[in-house]
């Protein structure tokens, strides 16, 4: 009995904590700021002993995380409202690196060492340092680069070429079933998708993993196992 209760109180409390947290936002964990990641530590500690704690009423935990979801909601509209409360809970950007050269006291201003530096430089793509011209520090933890002029890669409009334009692929396919409401966002239907599958000779949609349709028609294939293949607008 006591395991059939322990179960129903973790469905519940995960059910619980899914809705609280969605009405947080859809922040990734590495843009919550510090006053975030402690109403999240917080609010698991509190699923964690609504569900094993026999002491704990469950009512209680709820509420506990209901108050810890308002608290932080409301700081988070103060926050947009207010800049120096945005900049005491968020804090500020911080340079480490400038005109090309490291400033060590903003290493230490974020408890980074050089290596750990070196290493979100590669991890970014930078392999020569020499080429950055900026590093910044960002509130969320996350280090933005910006590389001298001279490093920066040529675009379509620096050589004076004219680009076509590129938009979103949609998903027609997953897993194996069609996807109606997509196809019909693209004025598309089950009927047109199957004759072009034909067409490339996939004949067993349920052995596609992923297809997609970009703004030209073209259909890109993921077979099940298999490499992509793709095909241009025919009929």
């Amino acid at each position: 009995m006591d395991f059939f209760i322990l179960v129903i109180k973790s469905i519940f409390s995960l059910l619980i904590l899914f809705i609280f947290t969605n009405a947080l936002g859809k922040k990734q964990i590495n843009q919550f700021n510090m006053f975030d990641y402690v109403i999240g530590i917080s609010i698991g500690n509190v699923v964690a002993e609504m569900t094993v704690n026999k002491e704990v009423v469950f009512m209680d935990g709820v509420i506990v995380m209901a108050v810890y979801s308002f608290i932080d909601i409301f700081i988070s509209f103060i926050m947009t409202k207010s800049i120096i409360l945005r900049r005491l809970i968020s804090g500020t950007p911080t340079v480490l690196m400038e005109n090309g050269k490291i400033i060590e006291k903003g290493l230490r201003k974020c408890k980074l060492d050089l290596n750990e530096f070196l290493e979100e430089a590669r991890c970014n793509g930078y392999f020569d340092i020499a080429k950055i011209e900026y590093a910044i520090m960002e509130t969320n933890g996350k280090i933005s680069f910006l590389l001298k002029s001279k490093y920066e890669p040529v675009t379509m409009k620096d050589i004076k070429l004219k680009a076509d334009y590129v938009g979103l692929c949609t998903n027609v396919i997953i897993d194996g079933k069609i996807l109606p409401n997509n196809l019909k966002c693209i004025n598309k239907d089950e009927k047109w998708l199957k004759t072009r599958l034909n067409n490339m000779n996939y004949t067993n949609i349920k052995n596609l993993l992923l297809v997609t349709i970009d703004t030209d028609e073209k259909l890109s294939v993921f077979e099940k196992n298999i490499e992509a293949k793709s095909t241009s607008n025919y009929e």
